[in-house]
């Protein structure tokens, strides 16, 4: 009797805006109904509840068609970190594998798909009291002045993110007050072997444009189209609830920060898409420069023509050749 082995996971990352949701719903369909495939969010946006328009969380309807994991799994007012990520997906790729499916990953969390593929460190948790006395830092000096004490104590962190990305500058410097140890350390050392990835080799795909001004436009557009299905009014109904504030990690979100803002009177409203776009153009730069650390990955042009067709093909190929079995 011959047993068949489970089918490998892969992962489909990417800048936001670069096609992924259309590029996973694409291959599913393309390996429909031969081989079935569940697809597992890399997302640290899509867990929350409540937050559909402003995250371009994938429809009802798509979800429908595709079987999708790791969304609306926590209320907004709740933390969710790399480490539960890891042991979450490690289940569903497990248990997705013993229904005879194949997982894919995707998403634009890119501290996620590391933690994954190169296993994390026991990072301390957080600790209010010593997010309180960074807060109250920050509050005297400004963000600007704490990214130059992070560039004194963490060189790496520092140069990977810019002067007011208040919530990583103030993890970063948490770390370093509770462990002695920059937060760069944790991401170098390795806790598991590559074998051990639930990510094989050559099974990390990545949409990334060759031009630039192509995503730009992209996540312009998508801006656009979020305030016109209603952006604000999900963000006014979050804030209405009377539980939430501007520091927690669902509120710090790229364009529901701006929002907030806006309605907070702090900034103008007038100028919400201006700032909205330029957050999620900072956020797409950053995830491109965490992928270029990953030589293992697989680069399609997204903004090429046949993007799509070339993702399908690329990934029916690696499947064909590293499938085991009759």
């Amino acid at each position: 009797m011959t047993t068949t082995a489970p089918l490998p996971a892969m992962a489909l990352a990417g800048p936001t805006a670069s096609g992924k949701t259309a590029g996973a719903l694409a291959i599913a369909a393309a390996l429909a109904p031969r081989v079935p495939v569940e697809i597992i969010s890399v997302d640290s946006a899509l867990v929350y509840r409540g937050m559909d328009i402003g995250t371009a969380k994938p429809t009802q309807q798509e979800r429908a068609t595709v079987p999708h994991h790791l969304i609306d799994i926590r209320d907004p007012r709740e933390a969710y970190s790399a480490a539960e990520f890891v042991q979450d997906a490690t289940r569903l790729i497990a248990q997705i594998q013993a229904r005879g499916a194949l997982p894919l990953l995707v998403g634009g969390t890119m501290l996620y798909f590391k933690a994954l593929m190169d296993g994390i460190d026991d990072m301390p948790p957080a600790d209010p009291a010593v997010r309180a006395r960074l807060d109250a830092q920050a509050a005297a000096i400004g963000w600007p002045a704490m990214h130059a004490e992070l560039a004194r104590i963490d060189p790496p962190t520092a140069a990977r993110l810019a002067p007011g990305d208040s919530q990583r500058i103030q993890r970063a410097l948490e770390v370093w007050h509770l462990s002695g140890r920059p937060l760069s350390s944790f991401h170098t050392t390795k806790t598991i072997a590559a074998s051990a990835s639930p990510i094989g080799p050559g099974a990390l795909f990545s949409l990334e444009p060759q031009d630039r001004a192509w995503l730009h436009t992209r996540i312009a557009e998508r801006f656009a189209a979020m305030l016109a299905a209603g952006f604000l009014d999900e963000v006014t109904r979050l804030r209405a609830r009377g539980d939430l504030h501007p520091d927690l990690p669902s509120m710090r979100c790229v364009g529901y920060r701006q929002a907030w803002q806006s309605l907070d009177g702090t900034c103008p409203m007038a100028s919400l898409a201006e700032r909205g776009i330029a957050a999620t153009r900072q956020l797409a730069k950053r995830q491109i420069t965490w992928l270029r650390g990953m030589p293992q990955r697989h680069v399609i042009a997204c903004d090429q023509p046949g993007a799509t067709q070339a993702l399908v093909q690329a990934v029916g190929q690696h499947l064909h050749s590293n499938r085991a079995g009759p």
